[in-house]
């Protein structure tokens, strides 16, 4: 007995006809490159873990916007490294510090580019948390509140076109939206990390940016990956409190909490493919156990097949590069 081939099938029989019933696209506008900038840094210096990916001098950076531009993705996602760290992560809301330096430099290049800040202190901090510490050594959230609002005012004062909270304090949205608008800036947009897990995925990250915690590990305040009804209680919060977007972090292994979270929220949906996702599939491409552009881009898709609209990726260069051809 014959069977009828679906309509769908046939319509698929041409890249054009593909094109014309794909139901989730993968471009790159959607796209956000997360760039590691170091103060006080000549040449880029390459980061082991991540292949491909260097930390960058503040002019270094503004030549790889450049090249961001030109392929089409409209954001970029900065993390600084500091010369010096202390106690409270000053080097977060210094005036010249290395992520102000470079937002105005790449702003004043580049200025159709967005810049968003990622604002935590453990980058900043001499013990790697991401808050202020009480004398026994626990994350003090209310004091840290007022460090985060501080750092968020310096990063929009120096350009920044969105501020990124990922620390994971509770109430930080709101204290940074009530600090933005005292300052006369209503108009920054707050792109939440709202439902950031304490995942194994972020180990060559922590390489990367230096904020590896001197002591303990930060699942007091990050997520319990078993938890997705709290990582959809978390966004609703994050949008109460004022935030713009909210975002789900990582992505690969949490496609289910981006779709909850899509599901639950009327606000964008980011998704964090995080720097140990990267590794693994530049890992098994190294080792010709899997086709690197077919599998980054099945992943991104994956990403935004499950809700999400903007999808922050280590990828985001290369995936552009490959969409053109």
């Amino acid at each position: 007995m014959a069977f009828p081939v679906t309509r769908l099938r046939r319509l698929r029989r041409t890249p054009a006809l593909r094109e014309l019933v794909r139901e989730t696209r993968l471009d790159a506008g959607d796209l956000v490159m997360p760039l590691f900038v170091e103060e006080g840094l000549g040449e880029p210096a390459p980061i082991a873990a991540m292949p491909g990916i260097s930390r960058l001098s503040v002019a270094g950076a503004v030549a790889e916007c450049g090249e961001l531009v030109e392929l089409g993705i409209p954001a970029v996602l900065l993390f600084g490294i500091p010369a010096e760290k202390d106690e409270q992560g000053s080097g977060a809301w210094a005036d010249a510090g290395v992520v102000q330096q470079a937002v105005r430099a790449i702003k004043a290049a580049h200025p159709e580019l967005a810049v968003i800040t990622d604002l935590c202190l453990c980058e900043y901090t001499s013990h790697g948390h991401c808050g202020a510490l009480s004398d026994a050594g626990e994350v003090e959230n209310d004091a840290t509140l007022e460090l985060l609002a501080r750092a968020a005012v310096s990063q929009a004062r120096a350009g920044a076109d969105v501020i990124a909270p990922s620390d994971m304090m509770d109430g930080r949205v709101g204290a940074i939206r009530s600090a933005l608008d005292a300052d006369g800036r209503p108009e920054v947009p707050i792109m939440a990390y709202s439902a950031k897990f304490a995942s194994a995925y972020y180990g060559p990250f922590r390489e990367a940016a230096g904020s590896a915690p001197a002591f303990g590990d930060r699942r007091g305040y990050q997520m319990d990956p078993g938890n997705p009804a709290e990582a959809v209680r978390e966004a609703l919060l994050d949008e109460q409190e004022g935030a713009d977007v909210v975002m789900v972090k990582p992505a690969l292994a949490y496609l289910d909490v981006i779709r909850r979270v899509a599901d639950a929220t009327a606000l964008p949906v980011a998704a964090y493919n995080v720097s140990g996702e990267y590794a693994m599939v530049k890992a098994a491409a190294r080792d010709g156990l899997l086709d690197e552009r077919a599998t980054v881009l099945e992943t991104l898709t994956a990403i935004r097949r499950a809700g999400a609209g903007i999808v922050i990726s280590y990828h985001a260069k290369d995936a552009a590069r490959w969409l053109r051809t």
